[in-house]
């Protein structure tokens, strides 16, 4: 196996020694499983709540191309602490063939595993909302104080000693100049021209740029008021320009905007790695193709009929089957039995003795026996340069294991029941009308779904038996160009969408 390190800390204040431990530990992790390195990505001082990462976008846009077959990341929360998008670029480093583990973290490969890592996924991401509740309660008590609360400085203003907003007397004059020109017709790229040349930089002291201006046009710290979140406090900023000129500048702003652009449709496929044809036993992909009304159909097609091989399975429609599975898992997943059982199995499974922690204690017992030998010959005098490198490597060895040995002993902690009820009872609340929602509750509870000509058997990873759920003819695709006889359509049918945002036939 293939595989690259992806490491990553948060903010400016983690050293590089975080990431030289992570690459270590990982290292490490690599060599006992006998993987072979072949690189890594690195993310210095940018959150996992966001997927805007220059190294982990490379890793995922290079895994198309064959070069690695795993990431291997020191805990799932430097991966993502958003159970979105983790579930999102899992699924597409799955599809290029690629899967990610933990080096510190005992996940096994069965059904119990996804549950736990999907749990572990979610209280990384509640861990990152509870920080964020005691930030923004932090900043709210400034706002009301109408103190500055970090981060950008608008162009014009300065911060006193009592995080209060001042007028910049040498860059003030030049906003009120950028409104008078955008006001009277000028172009914005002309105003930042103006202010570049002139010699307006932004408080990190960069060069204006298009966005700066159009954020600077809408900020209405400009006419003396301050906003954070829902505090809004007026006439406590000094103002640089007056409100009619503001005004006039809205509404300008509003008048130049573009037609808001026509909504693009998600053509992602839920079903993509789990969809098998039942006929051949190969994996069905995503497809599209247009019908003879010029109408765009999107579709699952087994892989072999795709090459010409020998299988006459046919096209199933995309929302339709996505739509029948998800309903069919919800309706089963989501029962109190089922998640009870749930709960039972991932609490049952985290008893499993921990086999690292026992082989790390051994080797602790050898490395404190090799340094007794070494000791024993510097007493009788056996001093020499060699005598001194063994026992500086003993020592750095033993440091190594007793860290190793208390992480692991923090890592050995049970998730309580309560906990995993917790993380169910969040999964029951999702919105399911989004596909970011549906994609999560695929990954974690749907292993395989085998689809037949006249039926879909569905293996779940929480129960050995599958689920059989009927395919009405109108699954299968067969008015494409060049593709089956068009299908009689009723027209005493019409479209309704059940309590999970779902489209039901009637």
């Amino acid at each position: 196996m293939r595989a690259v390190i992806y490491a990553r800390y948060s903010c400016d204040n983690q050293r590089e020694e975080s990431i030289e431990g992570q690459l270590r530990e990982c290292k490490e992790f690599a060599e006992r499983k006998g993987y072979t390195l072949v690189g890594s990505y690195i993310d210095r001082a940018v959150s996992a709540k966001t997927d805007n990462r220059p190294e982990f976008q490379r890793m995922v846009k290079e895994s198309s191309g064959g070069l690695f077959d795993m990431v291997i990341v020191w805990k799932l929360d430097r991966f993502a602490r958003n159970r979105y998008d983790s579930a999102h670029y899992k699924a597409a480093l799955r599809k290029n063939g690629v899967k990610v583990v933990s080096a510190t973290e005992v996940i096994s490969e069965g059904a119990e595993g996804i549950i736990l890592e999907s749990v572990l996924e979610g209280y990384a991401e509640y861990y990152s909302a509870e920080l964020s509740e005691k930030v923004i309660r932090g900043m709210t008590e400034n706002a009301l104080k109408c103190q500055y609360n970090g981060g950008y400085i608008p162009v014009g203003f300065k911060i006193d000693e009592y995080k209060h907003y001042q007028i910049d007397e040498l860059t003030a004059p030049f906003i009120k100049e950028a409104f008078l020109m955008y006001v009277n017709g000028r172009q914005i790229k002309d105003i930042v021209t103006y202010l570049n040349d002139n010699g307006v930089r932004s408080s990190r002291g960069k060069p204006i740029g298009k966005t700066t201006v159009t954020a600077l046009l809408q900020n209405r710290k400009y006419i003396g008021e301050y906003q954070y979140r829902d505090v809004v406090v007026p006439n406590v900023v000094p103002a640089i320009i007056s409100k009619e000129l503001f005004a006039l500048a809205m509404d300008r702003l509003e008048k130049n905007k573009y037609a808001p652009s026509t909504y693009k449709a998600d053509d992602r496929y839920l079903l993509s790695t789990k969809l098998i044809c039942g006929c051949c036993g190969a994996t069905m992909v995503g497809e599209s193709g247009t019908g003879r009304n010029d109408k765009k159909y999107h579709y699952y097609k087994c892989s072999n009929a795709k090459r010409k091989k020998d299988c006459k399975k046919r096209t199933v429609r995309k929302a339709d089957i996505e739509e029948a599975i998800m309903r069919k898992t919800v309706s089963y997943i989501f029962d109190k039995d089922i998640m009870d059982g749930i709960v039972s199995r991932v609490l049952q499974w985290q008893k499993h003795e921990n086999t690292t922690l026992p082989l790390l204690q051994r080797e602790l017992v050898e490395i404190e026996k090799s340094l007794s030998n070494v000791m024993a010959a510097i007493e009788q005098g056996i001093i020499n340069p060699t005598t001194k490198k063994r026992m500086d490597e003993l020592t750095e060895q033993k440091t190594d294991l007793e860290v190793k040995i208390a992480r692991e002993e923090i890592q050995d902690q049970i998730l309580t029941k309560e906990q995993i009820e917790f993380w169910l009872s969040k999964m029951v609340s999702l919105d399911l009308a989004n596909n970011d929602n549906k994609q999560r509750i695929i990954d974690t509870f749907v292993n395989s779904v085998y689809v037949y000509d006249d039926k879909a058997v569905i293996n779940f990873n929480c129960r050995e038996e599958s689920e059989v759920i009927p395919l009405k003819l109108s699954t299968y695709v067969s008015d494409l160009k060049g593709v089956g006889e068009p299908l009689t359509h009723n027209p005493n049918t019409f479209l309704t969408r059940d309590v999970f945002g779902f489209v039901v036939y009637y």
